[in-house]
């Protein structure tokens, strides 16, 4: 199993990502997690000039905690390279509440595609060392981060 380094990245949170219990709601954390896979991205292939396109193949969510709005501004997402094949990567993100417990893991695999024809393709070295040696840490949230222009 390979293990890059962690990336940290904080997403905020909105009034209305919550549900009438109280609870953020489930189809956000994959919202949450999908933000910071992108905020990577950006950081180490986009922002680089490098082309990067990967389709997620799958998802497995494990909901550990609710999030509470009580004095929930923003969750932190630890995202994690941890297995490299041929045409995909897995990434392990831990979605963290205010007090850094984690509430949500999402495992992600993703495979590499050919943008003009939609189709899978094997990972590159350079995109291989990409993923396994990438900066730890962009603490940028959605508003500072220029991730509208991604998304």
């Amino acid at each position: 199993m390979t293990q890059s380094a962690i990336h940290t990245h904080r997403v905020a949170v909105r009034w209305a990502d919550f549900d009438r219990y109280g609870h953020l709601m489930n189809a956000n954390y994959v919202e949450i997690a999908q933000e910071a896979r992108l905020a990577w991205a950006e950081h180490n292939f986009f922002s680089q000039g490098r082309e990067f396109a990967a389709f997620v193949r799958h998802l497995d969510i494990d909901f550990r905690k609710p999030v509470e709005p009580e004095g929930t501004t923003e969750l932190q997402v630890d995202s994690q390279v941890v297995e490299i094949g041929n045409t995909s990567f897995v990434t392990r993100q831990e979605i963290k509440d205010k007090h850094g417990s984690v509430a949500c893991v999402v495992e992600c695999v993703q495979v590499a595609v050919d943008v003009k024809t939609q189709k899978p393709r094997p990972l590159t070295d350079e995109e291989k060392a990409i993923l396994i040696d990438a900066d730890e840490t962009d603490a940028a949230t959605e508003a500072d981060s220029g991730l509208g222009d991604i998304l």
